[in-house]
């Protein structure tokens, strides 16, 4: 595949750019369609993304409707087969803002204006339609083989809520025809699994405008929750973590001392008590610096591993609100290790090998990152340097792959991210392991060692899940709602063929109850097909047993799995014994 590049030269795309040009190229495509139905358009930013491409656009009013994003990518169809030569071409600044003043562009006016006074600028052009880009971009429009308009949405100019609202109207484009057909496949499937969807119809939870963002956990959901901290206090346990709860408000000092008042302020909400600012806690660090910090600490006790499932608040914009994904309170699955700067390799292996167990147990592969020093940062380049490298030679001991993501640490350390890789092929950043020396300097943080001399603590933090919320979100949409059973809200649901078995009916229920196991019972008046079609399909209950006079007569229940269209008859001590050894082994 042939591209050029901005100062006229042509070549062989690098195979790793190719769908990026592609998508960009696409979008550059998608002006020029637009500009063709709406003359009066004013174009702003049109970059390829991961997810695709998307241009912001003012439209000076104008309203879109399906059939008008349907309209543009028709146009776009009509100018890929016009196959015109796409040209870059160089102009100096004053003649460059000449240009997209005599073409009335005044967001690309202003985006000159804030490029330094000694940047080159290039513009592309293809058949009449001229933009100001870097490049690079394929040769001729016909090169670009398969897109399709997705959908639009607001975005501020600059994403300055100040500024005017633009459409942004988003697109995604593939090398192959079949390549974009496999994608909007994975598409609807998502959409089926989408969370919001299942979790309305499993009843887990919901939303309510007087809350944005703040998610309700409904009896369901909260079965699936527990399960889900059972388990994590169970490995806790058994790693020697000591769980700890830090108070939701905490005093602006102790947030100026850690250091995220500074950088995190404007995503905290604070309050005033007793004349004196507070802040909801947007992260549970602090608090467990407070607990190391409330008593004298030897050597011997180190490593201290405590863990806490804190809920926090960060304050997002209601735009980014998604379900699940991105709420303004969650609760996070987070420790704190101390310990000596010799134990540092030792525990990050530790935590590794615990967040592997974890994901494992859910099916997910998963990739890591390690994140190196941002530009805003505190602390000295010798702790930096020592905290990286302390990350790396944990990565190469357990020889295990990573990629450098550089500048994208906290402000406080550098760390690994985990990136799990759901049924669907979609990826997820949830488990990190960060390294920080600079909050038990903050804090001045101290352990007195073999030879009676004060030193200063090394602190890991850590989360498996990331959050509880977004992580039940993830493994809804990975499941589509089809639990283990050890996790389903509902594990057994016993229906009813008639009013003669109730008693029967009710028997086996309290058994399983008093197994616990969590189970349901459907009497109502309705046909039995109907009852199993709602139990499996849309309850996604793991296992129906059907009982009806054949089972009243012999004491024994027919199971339909939710998995299967079979049924099979056991004694109720058998199918008690088989469910508890599922949930038991967390299968």
């Amino acid at each position: 595949m042939k591209i050029v590049y901005s100062d006229g030269n042509v070549a062989e795309c690098p195979k790793e750019d190719e769908l990026h040009i592609i998508r960009h190229t696409a979008a550059h495509i998608m002006a020029q369609a637009i500009k063709r139905l709406y003359p009066e358009a004013d174009f702003a930013y049109g970059p390829a993304t991961d997810k695709g491409f998307y241009y912001d656009v003012d439209l000076n009013g104008a309203k879109l409707s399906d059939e008008d994003l349907d309209a543009i990518e028709k146009e776009m169809k009509k100018i890929v087969k016009e196959n015109l030569p796409i040209k870059p071409f160089i102009l100096p600044r004053e003649e460059a803002i000449a240009l997209m003043e005599e073409r009335k562009e005044k967001y690309k006016v202003e985006h000159i204006g804030d490029l330094p006074q000694d940047a080159v600028i290039s513009f592309y052009q293809q058949g009449e339609y001229i933009d100001m880009c870097t490049g690079p971009h394929l040769c001729y429009t016909k090169a670009l083989k398969a897109f399709k308009i997705m959908g639009q949405s607001g975005a501020y100019w600059k994403n300055d809520k100040n500024n005017t609202m633009l459409t942004r109207i988003n697109g995604i484009a593939f090398p192959t025809q079949k390549e974009l057909d496999d994608y909007l496949v994975l598409l609807e499937e998502a959409e089926k699994r989408d969370h919001r969807k299942i979790g309305k119809e499993m009843g887990l939870f919901m939303m309510n405008d007087e809350a944005p963002g703040f998610p309700f956990f409904l009896p369901k959901g909260m079965a699936l929750r527990n399960a889900l901290i059972d388990y994590w206090r169970e490995i806790h346990t058994r790693e020697n973590y000591s769980e700890i709860s830090t108070p939701l408000i905490m005093n602006r000092h102790l947030w100026e001392t850690s250091g995220h008042w500074d950088h995190y302020k404007d995503n905290m909400y604070s309050t005033t008590i007793d004349d004196d600012t507070y802040c909801v806690k947007p992260m549970n660090c602090p608090g467990g610096v407070m607990v190391y910090a409330s008593k004298p600490h030897s050597y011997r006790e180190l490593p201290l591993r405590l863990g806490e499932l804190g809920l926090v608040h960060r304050h997002e914009l209601k735009g980014a609100l998604h379900g699940l994904f991105r709420v303004r309170c969650f609760t996070q699955d987070d420790a704190h290790i101390f310990m000596r700067r010799e134990q540092i390799k030792d525990e990050i292996i530790g935590v590794v090998h615990l967040i592997n167990e974890v994901y494992s147990k859910f099916g997910f592969s998963y990739f890591v990152e390690l994140s190196t020093r941002p530009e805003d940062s505190m602390g000295s380049d010798e702790d930096w340097e020592a905290a990286t490298n302390g990350l790396k030679e944990a990565l190469e001991s357990l020889e295990l792959p990573y990629i450098i993501n550089e500048g994208d640490g906290a402000f406080y350390g550098p760390k690994i991210d985990f990136h799990l890789e759901d049924s669907l092929g979609r990826t997820w950043q949830c488990g990190t392991i960060q390294l920080d020396f600079q909050m038990p300097l903050n804090f001045e943080l101290e352990y007195v060692d073999e030879n009676g001399e004060k030193q200063r603590p090394i602190m890991i933090h850590r989360v498996c899940f990331g959050s509880i919320e977004r992580f039940i979100g993830i493994l809804t949409e990975h499941y589509a709602g089809k639990f283990p059973v050890w996790l389903a809200p509902v594990q057994a649901k016993v229906l009813l063929v008639s009013e003669k078995s109730a008693e029967y009916a009710n028997e086996v229920y309290e058994r399983l109850r008093a197994e616990g196991i969590r189970c349901e019972i459907d009497a109502r008046n309705e046909k039995i097909g109907y009852m199993i079609r709602e139990a499996q399909v849309v309850e996604r209950v793991p296992y129906m047993l059907i009982i009806g006079q054949s089972e009243v007569e012999n004491k024994n229940v027919s199971i339909r799995s939710r998995d299967t269209a079979e049924t099979q008859t056991m004694s109720l001590d058998e199918f008690a014994a088989k469910i508890k050894a599922e949930i038991k082994d967390r299968v």
